[in-house]
């Protein structure tokens, strides 16, 4: 488990950079877990189930924590499988709390 799950998702009020180069490979390596960064813009990681009923599962507990956390992706539900993609809207781009909520994302699906 990333030590990035114990942190706390913080809203972003915008008018900051998004991260980039090193930073964002920092943060990267430190999720691990096969995060995808897409384009230095996104969070991207694909989950794979048995069937649709535990594909659903995970979707809704991940649907509980953006709602408690307010950090919102973009979920792609599927027969066995749950894609989602995480970036903050107001700057489009990431931010360290992105990563923060993909290491939650993670403890979610142990």
């Amino acid at each position: 488990m990333s030590s990035l799950s114990q942190k706390e998702c913080l809203p972003c009020k915008g008018g900051i950079p998004s991260l980039k180069g090193e930073k964002l490979q920092k943060l990267q390596k430190e999720l691990g877990n096969d995060w995808n960064v897409v384009r230095e813009h996104h969070l991207e990681k694909e989950f794979k189930f048995k069937n649709f009923r535990e594909a659903l599962g995970f979707t809704n507990r991940v649907g509980e924590l953006a709602e408690q956390v307010g950090h919102h992706p973009d979920l792609y539900l599927a027969w066995g499988k749950v894609k989602i993609t995480i970036w903050t809207h107001k700057i489009d781009g990431l931010t360290e709390t992105d990563f923060i909520f993909a290491a939650k994302v993670d403890v979610l699906n142990q």
